[in-house]
């Protein structure tokens, strides 16, 4: 990235210098170079303004945008950057080199913060979102707060103390403090007859100083659950029983004392976190990671589902916002359309709101690469010795063979969640105690409108014409089950499209929006730039650049009256 901004600025800076130079009588050589430095400079204008002209020739503007020119110009060019394929796998590679070099950092640091990190973070602090997050609400939009950040142990040091904090309890005193701002901006604003759509996103590994608790307890949990007939596929799906060894200190199997001790201690900070968002009002979404930490993931999850969603059996609960916890599951997973009808059954069976963040996945590579490792090595060594992370005793990969399937198992799940809402709302016959809640992420236009289509088809959603199109207008009991969500920064387009499709009064389309310091959340953006090549990939960084480019050039003929 640096290596591009300094080619482009390079003829300007060369050419000032010469032209100094050339006032003072320079030699003929430096003329002939100054002309080709000038030349060079048009040349490169010329080109990158008719890439520009391209872009914005080729893409209709969206209508309801609301970005400013600045907003469209730093989109423009961040995407520019994320189109590049090879320049997004080396990105980690990249900033890790220009922020280890003294002097060279701060521009980078300048640089990135110009760019990815106004675009895809929403500011330093939970309370320095607040404007972003007034300007959404505004449009009928919620946010989701995201807390993301990875640094070093040696960096986590106490801010009124000096004692040294570890990073995990440092990442559960942020979510606390990002539950109470979204609370308090809720209080100010919420119709109470309606549960706040802000919500909080917690993950795992990040609240362990050692992640490899959560692998062990995986590995254990897999090879000591009872089979399923029909079987689910890895990484199967939960028991109640699954933290039961949490209440022994005596080591099993994968299992060590200081894991039992560890992973006691993740179980309490996420009692303490959910208690704290059920009593404010606040969702609680778990994050899905890695498929060799699922296991042990879904275990807390719906552990903490059966505690904070239980329904109510009073009147006086009328006002409780259901469910509090949302456990995320992935459709790239061959495991999922068994894992959701499994996990409706078992909530159903036991009392409690099932909370549901539909996904597609974002490891898909990282799983094909690790399980092919695992497999090549089993035969010669013993799975403990793998250099692998995988922990599948499956043949067959854990993730959909590709994207096609991973796209049709999105959809089936996504209508068999509505039809479990539709079933949910006739048979309970109230709408303050949802037993399922379900909020689709994705990006995807495709799965966006197959969606609006089977909440239409399933009555949960009337069609009516307004402002020159159909919009589905959404009761308050549907809208209390169902949420859209993208990525901040991104699919902006997508996002007002649902925003203007959906009428409903409380927002049913919210935006992910990381936080943290600059330093703190670069592993975050570089790491999510490959995360997101599915969601980038595929044309979509060059259709979002088209879009900018096709936005600023109205705004620009707006402003001098072409």
């Amino acid at each position: 990235m640096m290596r591009m901004l300094i080619h482009t600025r390079a003829p300007r800076l060369f050419l000032h210098s010469r032209q100094l130079s050339t006032v003072s009588s320079s030699p003929p050589r430096f003329s002939r170079l100054a002309r080709v430095l000038v030349l060079s400079s048009a040349l490169t204008t010329s080109a990158l303004g008719y890439a520009f002209y391209t872009d914005a020739s080729s893409t209709t503007p969206a209508s309801s945008d609301t970005r400013t020119l600045s907003d469209l110009v730093r989109a423009y060019v961040t995407y520019g950057m994320c189109s590049i394929p090879v320049l997004v796998d080396a990105s980690p590679t990249i900033l890790d080199v220009l922020f280890g070099i003294p002097g060279v950092n701060k521009v980078a640091q300048c640089f990135v913060r110009a760019t990815f990190f106004r675009q895809f973070v929403g500011a330093d602090t939970a309370d320095g979102v607040l404007p972003l997050l007034a300007t959404l609400s505004a449009e009928n939009k919620g946010i989701i707060f995201t807390y993301n950040v990875e640094v070093d142990q040696s960096d986590a040091v106490g801010h009124n103390t000096g004692e040294k904090e570890s990073v995990h309890e440092r990442i559960v005193k942020e979510i606390i403090t990002s539950i109470n701002v979204a609370a308090d901006f809720e209080d100010r604003r919420k119709n109470p007859e309606f549960g706040g759509k802000t919500c909080v996103a917690i993950k795992l590994t990040g609240m362990l100083s050692n992640a490899q608790s959560l692998i062990n307890l995986s590995t254990y949990l897999t090879h000591t659950r009872a089979p399923l007939k029909p079987p689910v596929p890895f990484p199967g799906t939960p028991f109640p029983s699954d933290l039961s060894i949490l209440h022994s200190s005596i080591p099993t199997g994968a299992l060590t004392e200081s894991d039992i001790h560890d992973l006691k201690e993740l179980y309490n900070a996420l009692v303490k976190i959910c208690k704290h968002a059920a009593d404010r009002g606040v969702r609680v979404l778990v994050d899905a990671e890695h498929s060799w930490y699922q296991p042990a993931i879904d275990a807390f999850g719906h552990a903490l589902m059966e505690k904070f969603n239980k329904l109510p059996t009073t009147e006086a609960a009328h006002h409780r916002v259901q469910p509090v916890v949302y456990v995320t599951y992935q459709a790239y997973l061959r495991r999922t359309p068994a894992h959701l009808a499994h996990s409706i059954a078992l909530a159903r069976a036991r009392g409690y709101a099932l909370g549901v963040k539909l996904v597609r996945g974002a490891y898909h590579p990282y799983e094909l690469a690790a399980h092919q490792v695992a497999r090549s090595t089993t035969t010669s060594i013993s799975p403990t010795e793998s250099s692998s992370f995988s922990i599948s005793p499956d043949l067959e990969p854990p993730v959909q063979p590709s994207k096609e399937a991973t796209d049709q198992c999105y959809n089936t799940c996504a209508a068999f969640l509505v039809d479990a809402i539709s079933s949910d709302i006739h048979r309970s016959g109230r709408s303050d105690a949802p037993g399922i809640g379900v909020l689709f992420g994705t990006h995807n236009w495709t799965s966006c409108e197959f969606i609006l289509e089977e909440i239409v088809k399933k009555g949960l959603g009337t069609v009516e014409r307004a402002g020159g199109g159909d919009v589905v207008r959404i009761p308050p009991e549907v809208a209390e089950r169902i949420t859209f969500a993208q990525l901040y920064g991104m699919s902006d387009a997508l996002t007002n499209h649902l925003v203007s499709r959906m009428q409903c009064e409380a927002p049913c389309v919210l935006k992910c929006v990381p936080y943290g310091a600059l330093v703190e959340v670069m592993p975050y953006l570089s790491r999510r730039a490959i995360e997101n090549k599915s969601v980038l990939g595929a044309g979509n960084a060059t259709r979002e650049r088209k879009e900018a480019a096709a936005l600023i050039w109205k705004r620009m003929k707006g402003l001098v009256g072409l």
